[in-house]
């Protein structure tokens, strides 16, 4: 019997169900919504919050006249895939012909043969929790399971419907998703896959860089992404996309009384949560503590001042994020935000001695849009468990955030530039555009920074008398 929690999602399939059964054909609910409702995951009464993906005996064709009179939108983009997408009433519907598909060992792309029995279908899905399906068509709705993935989901193991060395060999990118799934799930992987997972890792050299970038992605979104974070660097197949990431566990990490800094790095992540700032960018503040230390390991022989050896570790570690976050096919805009939070990690750390309002001007200027996502990070790199020092970094922070609250409404820190514009500078100085003008604003920025407003008479004063020693 279906559990009452499916009748939402159930009435809301039944006019796209009814014209399966007036065809004469199988229609399957399949994926994501069968494994979170079957163990209550989600409000089942939104069913906005559920995908609607389902499988059938409808070969392609069939599945387009099936829809044609009763979808307002088709698309046939996947029909080589047998996937044909509907759009009705604004909710989005992918049905797809029962598949038996193989991917050749050196390709990326797979060949698909379609199948007549939902339990082919079933055995080429990734893993047992999501290798069941719900019959819509029958005369009552039903469970099918072939590879008992609802015992798998009770007992939390993460298993594949056929041997893991089949499965990974068809699409090696799902090692990669069994670190999301034993996050998302708390699911332990069984001996077979973690064996086959350590056997094969080097497969997902022939995955494109942006499929693994998206599935990085939605790991590290999950509300505890650690256990698969160490299920990648464990079976090393961190080693084949993300080298830094395996290499920090060799180093040692004593500020923060971890055994090395990859257990402080995990920590770090954890320790960033969505409801971290009314207004910052989740996923990638999680990408930047994710990569903050990942310079540590290069530089770990500086002992110089605390000042300089934090610098050459940002700077280190920004252009390693850099160079990975690009191989990885990061957006521009991903690659420059997340590199510009690992330069200015350490930055809160530089003034101990206390936020003179020079610092708080030039850390704000520093950081710029980033500023919510900086300080969260800040924050969240406090993972000693020294209670004392955790509180006094935290009341720092408090200061510091306290103290730019304040210079911002008496200065306007979020739009700070010089006094003076360069139309301005041009005419006091009889400048034409060039490199002076950009000297000059250079100027005026660094008095605007160390000392605030002054006003534009006294700027303009600053100005000439500077352009005088520039000509002396």
């Amino acid at each position: 019997m279906v559990p009452e929690r499916f009748t939402p999602i159930l009435a809301e399939l039944a006019p796209l169900t009814e014209r399966f059964v007036a065809a004469g054909k199988r229609l399957y609910l399949v994926g994501g919504t069968v494994r979170d409702l079957l163990i209550g995951r989600g409000d089942a009464a939104n069913v906005d919050a559920f995908d609607f993906d389902a499988t059938t005996d409808a070969r392609p064709e069939e599945t387009k006249k099936i829809l044609a009179s009763w979808a307002d939108v088709l698309w046939t983009q996947g029909e080589r895939f047998g996937t044909i997408g509907a759009k009705k009433n604004g909710r989005i519907y992918e049905i797809t012909t029962h598949r038996a598909e193989v991917y050749s060992p050196d390709s990326r792309k797979p060949d698909v043969a379609f199948a007549d029995a939902i339990d082919a279908d079933l055995s080429r899905r990734d893993f047992t929790v999501n290798a069941m399906a719900l019959e819509l068509t029958g005369s009552e709705p039903a469970l099918i399971d072939p590879y008992n993935g609802a015992a798998d989901l009770i007992s939390r193991v993460l298993r594949t419907p056929l041997l893991p060395e089949e499965s990974f060999s068809d699409d090696p990118l799902r090692m990669l998703r069994a670190a999301r799934f034993i996050a998302a799930l708390n699911l332990t992987p069984d001996a077979g896959l973690v064996a086959a997972v350590k056997n094969m890792a080097d497969r997902l050299e022939i995955v494109s860089r942006e499929r693994i970038q998206a599935e990085l992605d939605r790991l590290i979104v999950l509300d505890h992404p650690t256990a698969g974070l160490w299920f990648l660097v464990d079976t090393g197949l961190a080693h084949h996309f993300f080298p830094e990431l395996p290499a920090m566990s060799l180093e040692q990490d004593p500020i923060h009384r971890h055994k090395d800094v990859l257990t402080h790095t995990f920590a770090v992540v954890e320790n960033v949560r969505p409801d971290a700032h009314p207004n910052f960018d989740f996923r990638r503040t999680r990408l930047a503590a994710l990569f903050h230390d990942i310079g540590k390991p290069k530089t770990r022989s500086i002992r110089k001042g605390k000042g300089v050896a934090f610098h050459h570790h940002e700077v280190v570690g920004a252009r390693m994020t850099r160079e990975r976050m690009k191989v990885l096919k990061y957006s521009t805009e991903d690659v420059d935000a997340v590199t510009s939070l690992v330069e200015l990690h350490l930055r809160f750390h530089t003034y101990s001695m206390g936020w003179t309002d020079a610092a708080v001007r030039r850390y704000v200027r520093d950081a710029g849009s980033l500023l919510a996502e900086l300080n969260v990070l800040t924050r969240c790199d406090c993972t000693t468990r020294n209670e004392k020092k955790a509180l006094v970094l935290s009341r720092r922070m408090d200061e510091l955030e306290a103290r730019i609250d304040e210079l911002a409404e008496e200065e306007q820190l979020a739009a700070m530039r010089p006094e003076l514009d360069g139309l301005a500078v041009m005419t006091l100085l009889d400048l034409k555009p060039g490199r002076d003008v950009g000297r000059a604003l250079d100027f005026l920025m660094e008095i605007r920074l160390e000392e605030g407003l002054l006003g534009e008479e006294e700027a303009g004063r600053r100005l000439h008398e500077w352009w005088a020693a520039q000509q002396a």
